[in-house]
């Protein structure tokens, strides 16, 4: 069964190595003191195990906690290292995917795309009043 992410939702992958025998409670019992966020906020958290051949994935879905694991029979999961001193580096759902499916996030390359900004109504007065 595959898991699908999509990008309406955060994902916070957890920096240090982590006990794959913890629960719900404990992993949300990180987020909340190590993390310094609410889980209860929809955010999805990732944690990887020492030996980088596990991962467990938590996420509140509004009514409860629901916890994705997952062990490789061989290989290991790519740790994203960030080069802040942070316990956390938010990953988008795509890379989230890439690390599940064993794909080296630095061998993907992104193609340039459009991006629209919006602008807001407040933004297009405030400019217009500095140009005053």
């Amino acid at each position: 069964m595959n898991i699908s992410f999509v990008d309406r939702y955060r994902y916070f992958v957890y920096q240090k190595s982590c006990d794959m025998r913890k629960g719900f409670d404990s992993l949300s019992g990180i987020v909340t003191n190590e993390l310094k966020m609410d889980p209860l906020l929809g955010d999805v958290f990732i944690f990887i195990s020492n030996r980088k051949d596990r991962i467990k994935i938590l996420h509140w879905q509004g009514d409860g906690f629901v916890i994705y694991c997952k062990r490789l029979e061989s290989g290991t999961f790519e740790i994203i290292k960030d080069k802040s001193d942070g316990n956390k580096i938010e990953i988008t759902a795509s890379q989230l995917q890439f690390i599940l499916s064993g794909i080296y996030l630095s061998s993907i390359k992104k193609r340039t795309r459009y991006e629209h900004t919006n602008v807001s109504k407040y933004t297009i007065e405030s400019d217009v009043s500095k140009a005053s």
